[in-house]
């Protein structure tokens, strides 16, 4: 009884601070607790330096040194299996870096509902991207690589998730870029080599969390209050990552979506890069072979993030990838 009690006092502090938006009061349904459901993308910025024989393509054949949006978008007519998904509205969907056997990583849409007891629980729905779909909730693009030699891949200073205003939410905290791996070839190989490379679900997958010790005061109350942690603003806050769509029926309460209570729904997430938010100098990301590779990137707001809540939604986001090569 007193465990029970403890959860309701819980879910009651919860419905308080949701009945603060008027989101709330407008629909019955909601993406984890971010009232508003989107993120305004002013700018993604993808630059990558000309440094010691490094080249970048949208299609595998074009060169360049600095690859933009349009290059992404307007990819079709030479680059025709191209799934470059690059919306201007994100919504928080989730991954345990999964990856199928077509190259790319399993994403999730999750929304909060309530059961017949009137708990919190989450429900999830496996969202994939399509070709320039202006209704996806997350960013996701092919790059090729060109290197004359084998070298190690660098973020700049210049890279992260900023605020582009004054009104900084806390959205950009949880941000997250991933780095998926599909292969390599020589330089030199046909084009439809080139833009076929695909490791399917053995492709590695490097995750980043940028402003990783960056935290709203509502986030951290969100933290305590949702999930039982305490955030200290020095280590990165642990989370589950979502791996398998959650229907109603298994009436999992959201503070308790984890791998150690649901390892069939949930997988433990290990960031392979943490950044702090202003960090000053370049960071390794990953080394990648002589010749031509293939990396797909995806950008998202992870809804299994603490810093994913109320006060934070509606907020806007900069995303920035800048990369360059050891010297």
């Amino acid at each position: 009884m007193k465990g029970k009690s403890k959860r309701q006092r819980k879910l009651f502090l919860m419905m308080v601070m949701m009945l603060s938006t008027a989101a709330f009061i407008s629909t019955a349904t909601f993406a984890w607790f971010t009232a508003n459901r989107t993120v305004a993308v002013q700018d993604i910025q993808i630059n990558v330096e000309a440094q010691g024989g490094i080249q970048v393509s949208a299609d595998g054949t074009n060169w360049k040194s600095i690859v933009n949006i349009a290059d992404l978008t307007n990819v079709a007519a030479t680059y025709d299996a191209s799934i470059n998904q690059i919306p201007t509205i994100l919504e928080p969907v989730s991954s345990a870096l999964t990856v199928d056997t077509n190259g790319l990583m399993e994403m999730f849409y999750g929304e909060v509902v309530t059961n017949v007891g009137g708990d919190y629980i989450l429900t999830a729905t496996k969202t994939t991207e399509t070709r320039n779909n202006p209704a996806g909730r997350f960013v996701a693009f092919d790059l090729f690589f060109r290197l004359e030699a084998a070298s190690s891949l660098y973020l700049t200073p210049n890279s992260g998730v900023s605020t582009p205003d004054a009104t900084d939410t806390g959205i950009k905290n949880a941000a997250r870029m991933a780095f998926v791996n599909l292969g390599n070839v020589a330089l030199g190989s046909p084009v439809a080599t080139i833009q076929a490379l695909n490791a399917g679900v053995a492709a590695p997958v490097t995750l980043w969390e940028p402003n990783y010790n960056s935290h709203t005061a509502p986030a951290i109350a969100h933290a305590f209050d949702t999930y039982g942690l305490t955030v200290d603003g020095i280590n990165p806050v642990p989370y589950s990552g979502v791996r398998a769509p959650i229907d109603a029926i298994e009436d999992i309460l959201v503070g308790d979506a984890t791998e150690t209570n649901y390892p069939a729904f949930f997988t433990a997430i290990t960031p392979s890069l943490l950044t702090e938010e202003g960090f000053a100098v370049n960071t390794e990301v990953f080394s990648l072979p002589q010749g031509i590779s293939k990396v797909r990137i995806y950008m998202w707001v992870e809804g299994q993030d603490i810093d994913a809540e109320n006060t934070a939604s509606g907020g806007a986001a900069t995303f920035t990838l800048q990369l360059t090569i050891e010297e």
